[in-house]
């Protein structure tokens, strides 16, 4: 509607996958089918700050000037925003020989601690030290492949999303599931989309390949 509509940001060449907003500087980052991650301000004439390669991409919670950003191989890596230079590589330490479908569907970062989780198509999570990019916990999280996840506000809780139809919220201390929630239904072998926490409000919110998107109390 044009009465809502502030702006159009063009420059991807293929679907825009996800989106991620620093209110620091209120950058935007967004990354695409294209196999590019792109940096906005959107207000400027000139909105495009910077391209980077990569498939998924999240702001660093305890550091802004930061991103990290997943590749199609199963690589991640975290980027200096400001010199565009990459500061760290993360080990999936996947070992030699053992075939593994290691495709990254997701990648957040905590919003107080120097970690990042990255879901996979493999059905693991895994948690990786931003300091040293070294892998700290890895662990099988679903019955199908994970397609998204979500920190809540205070970095207590992560929620992850699959294709096997649940939501599962995780204690981030402990890394146990505290909770399941089976919340939609499958479509051509796809279920779950996106998870999502609100920002100061006790509601989470799904969305997922029946069309639907359903919010819980």
């Amino acid at each position: 509607e044009p009465n809502v509509l502030a702006g159009t940001l063009i420059a991807h060449t293929d679907a825009v996958w996800g989106l991620a907003y620093s209110g620091v500087k209120n950058h935007l980052l967004s990354c695409s089918a294209d196999g590019t991650i792109r940096l906005w301000n959107p207000p400027e004439k000139i909105p495009c700050i910077c391209t980077y390669n990569g498939e998924k991409v999240d702001f660093i919670g305890c550091d802004p000037a930061h991103m990290v950003a997943s590749f199609n191989t199963g690589s991640t890596v975290i980027y200096d925003l400001e010199t565009s230079q990459s500061v760290v590589m993360f080990s999936s330490q996947v070992e030699s020989g053992v075939q593994s479908n290691n495709h990254i569907n997701k990648v957040v970062s905590h919003p107080t601690l120097p970690v990042t989780i990255t879901a996979h198509e493999d059905r693991h999570i895994k948690f990786f030290d931003n300091k040293t990019g070294k892998m700290i916990h890895s662990m099988v999280a679903h019955l199908d492949a994970v397609t998204s996840l979500a920190v809540d506000p205070n970095g207590i809780y992560l929620m992850s999303g699959s294709h096997d139809c649940s939501i599962r919220l995780w204690n981030l201390d402990s890394k146990t599931c505290v909770q399941e929630i089976t919340a939609h239904r499958k479509k051509l072998d796809e279920s779950i989309y996106d998870v999502a926490f609100h920002p100061s409000k006790a509601y989470i919110a799904s969305a997922g390949a029946d069309a639907l998107a359903k919010v819980f109390v």
